[in-house]
């Protein structure tokens, strides 16, 4: 059996971002059962419609994203893709809710 070291480049995470119809109340059970489909597969919710899962090899993303393919609804708009765990490292994230760092009072403490 081969044991490989896990890197940041060997790593992957597979991204699930998608457009369902919600129209009719079929459609919003289609779509909340997609939505419950990646969850219990491993995919976190990284922003409305877009679904993120850690993948321990290029190998198991691609069965990742076969998998998500088998399942997806007839309608709707769904985009599959996998970056490295080194690409995912340098996306940059910001949050509308977070204060402006530069206008908080931080206060030091010591425990020792």
């Amino acid at each position: 059996m081969k044991t490989e070291r896990l890197n940041a480049y060997r790593m992957n995470w597979v991204f699930c971002t998608f457009d369902l119809p919600t129209n009719s109340k079929e459609e919003r059970k289609k779509a909340h059962d997609f939505r419950k489909y990646l969850l219990k597969n491993g995919f976190s919710m990284f922003q409305y419609s877009v679904y993120a899962r850690p993948c321990s090899s290029i190998e198991n993303a691609e069965a990742v994203m076969n998998s998500v393919y088998n399942s997806i609804p007839c309608k709707g708009n769904i985009i599959l893709f996998r970056i490295t765990d080194k690409q995912f490292g340098k996306i940059l994230m910001i949050f509308s809710n977070r204060k402006d760092p530069s206008k908080q009072n931080w206060q030091v403490v010591s425990l020792f």
